[in-house]
């Protein structure tokens, strides 16, 4: 290069790094690839400064011409730095949007953590009270026999009470169970007295549906059978039970009729200002405890049973039975 040095030729070279610089940055495969780009062309050793530094040979006249030019190109260059880097980014978050892309019509595979049902705690609640009283679980099927579930309880065919239980049947003799009562006959059959036992389970009538019937609920009854017990051991049970289950309210016993216990009682508590019927109760009937092979005269024993979703709904407020099997989750998690 001469000592002197033209305006059109530094001109020249500023076009040609220009085109250059665009096709480079056009080529380039990554921000990586663009940064080192951006040193190279516009750095304190880069190429436009390399030509920049030959104006020192143009005349002092023609030296701001090829300074605006050059500025003219390093905005050009860090302009087309900035959109092929936003290029990039943009190509990058389009591929990743498309990797990770989700499917917002698929079943979700969230699973919630559940809890326990309220006919569950209730019934775990209500048997833990008698287990702490002495009391031990006995469980039954829940397909049962006529004489199970009827005549070994005083309840012959054609019995009126009958009328009361009617079930589904599967068979002449075959039958779904109405109560956990038979559960206390097999006990009996296979273990001789004194027993006391709680009997927990799932109990069928045909009974139509409505706010406070079920054609399937559930049930907790409860035995004890030994020497010298009297109806006022079956009271002090039951209101100690009762006491524990829903605090120490005023209950009462009204004479009532069961074809399995006599003397028979319903027992009432006194919740939020009435009563409320809440189980059946009564000493065994001795015609039952005969037909078991049991004497009488030195056995005795006291029967009680009550209905899950009705301390259920009583303890929560529930004003519909059928609330507690639809399984709306809305309702359930209230608990």
């Amino acid at each position: 290069m001469s000592a002197t040095l033209s305006l059109q030729e530094l001109t020249d070279q500023l076009k040609q790094l220009e085109e250059q610089a665009s096709a480079e940055i056009a080529a380039a495969a990554s921000p990586a690839a663009l940064e080192a780009l951006r040193v190279a062309l516009l750095g304190k050793k880069g190429r436009l400064s390399g030509v920049l530094g030959a104006m020192g040979r143009l005349p002092a006249a023609e030296r701001p011409l090829v300074g605006q030019r050059a500025n003219v190109l390093k905005e050009l260059v860090q302009t087309q730095l900035g959109e092929r880097l936003a290029g990039m980014k943009g190509l990058a978050l389009a591929e990743k949007l498309e990797r990770e892309r989700l499917d917002v019509t698929a079943p979700s595979s969230y699973i919630p953590v559940g809890h326990r049902h309220p006919l569950i705690t209730t019934t775990e609640e209500i048997v833990d009270i008698f287990c702490g009283l002495g009391y031990r679980v006995e469980e039954g099927p829940e397909i049962e026999t006529d004489h199970y579930n009827f005549t070994a309880l005083n309840i012959p065919p054609h019995h009126p009470a009958r009328d009361m239980q009617d079930t589904f049947y599967l068979s002449e003799h075959q039958l779904l169970r109405t109560h956990t009562s038979p559960v206390q006959i097999r006990h009996l059959e296979k273990t001789p007295p004194p027993v006391r036992i709680v009997a927990p389970g799932r109990v069928y009538r045909r009974d139509a549906v409505d706010a406070t019937h079920s054609p399937v609920f559930h049930q907790v009854e409860v035995l004890a059978i030994d020497e010298g017990l009297d109806f006022s051991h079956l009271r002090g049970t039951v209101t100690t039970f009762l006491q524990a289950f829903f605090g120490d309210l005023p209950v009462r016993f009204r004479a009532s009729y069961f074809p399995f216990t006599e003397p028979s009682a319903e027992v009432d508590v006194r919740w939020r200002g009435r009563w409320l019927e809440v189980m059946g109760c009564g000493m065994v009937d001795p015609a039952v405890l005969e037909g078991l092979g049991l004497d009488p005269e030195r056995w005795s024993g006291f029967a009680a049973g009550l209905g899950v979703e009705r301390f259920a709904m009583v303890r929560h407020g529930i004003d519909d039975i059928r609330r507690l099997y639809t399984s709306d989750l809305r309702f359930l998690e209230q608990f």
